[in-house]
């Protein structure tokens, strides 16, 4: 089997310049953010959604621009949580004001409480639809993955992000997601990372926490959520001390806005 790199003339299909070209495209749509931070948990049921979301909102009540993309695919909760239902609409011309800043045409993210911007899949899926590609069903298997990545660089390279002090990226779980964005952004974004307390949880973050630093993310610190219930354990403080990172935060059941403003405070 040859690589890419061994074809030559008619075998080759432009694939390094379209790679240029989709890298350039999100750079220049994203020129307008101060800050990329990657929200991620190699655990599904964390409550990672839930954390994006009430960061996001507690940053934006400190007076900053803020955005959250979505990139849960297959479950999308972030238009809900952020009580943003209206989706996103493209723009006639980003460029000429009507839709804010970053390059020519665009689509306008949704706005939800205290004025997050965000955008999602949930806002593009009939509720309780599930998120189907057209494509062959038998070898789905093959190009699936391929097509959520493509969806995911839509969305950074043709939404109008505008002026953003911090783009949270909500992933889903594991660390495939946070793989196909380094290749993206042709850098990797900072990592926060979610935890619950329970032993379970901290062996499944351990990886992927482990992913992120082996790609040189800068690990921002550990958020234990759904702290002092029924879930026992000390994943948060095992992994700040394994990763020589701070445990930012470790979230109750019930957590305040207070809890949301202290942790936006460290970010």
């Amino acid at each position: 089997m040859r690589t890419y790199h061994e074809m030559k003339d008619s075998d080759r299909s432009g694939l390094a310049q379209q790679i240029a070209a989709q890298r350039q495209r999100v750079a220049e749509r994203l020129a307008g953010v101060r800050r990329i931070v990657a929200v991620m948990s190699g655990k599904g049921g964390v409550g990672k959604s839930f954390v994006t979301a009430h960061l996001a909102r507690a940053l934006a009540r400190g007076g900053r621009n803020i955005g959250v993309l979505d990139a849960d695919l297959n479950g999308p909760t972030i238009p809900r949580l952020l009580e943003a239902p209206r989706a996103a609409r493209r723009t006639s011309d980003v460029e000429g004001g009507e839709g804010g800043e970053g390059g020519e045409g665009g689509v306008e993210p949704a706005t939800g409480l205290d004025g997050v911007r965000c955008v999602s899949m949930g806002h593009l899926l009939e509720d309780g639809q599930p998120l189907v590609f057209r494509g062959p069903a038998a070898e789905s298997f093959v190009w699936r993955g391929a097509m959520e990545a493509a969806a995911v660089r839509e969305f950074l390279g043709d939404v109008a992000w505008g002026s953003l002090d911090v783009l949270l990226l909500d992933l889903p779980p594991g660390v495939q997601r946070y793989i196909e964005l380094c290749d993206i952004l042709g850098q990797p974004p900072a990592v926060l990372t979610v935890t619950i307390p329970t032993t379970e949880s901290r062996d499944a973050v351990r990886r992927a926490m482990r992913a992120a630093a082996d790609r040189g993310s800068e690990l921002l610190g550990i958020v234990e959520n759904m702290v002092g219930g029924e879930l026992r354990g000390s994943a948060g403080a095992e992994l700040a001390q394994e990763f020589a990172t701070p445990l930012l935060a470790r979230i109750s059941w019930h957590p305040t806005p207070d809890a949301w403003s202290a942790l936006g405070m460290q970010l």
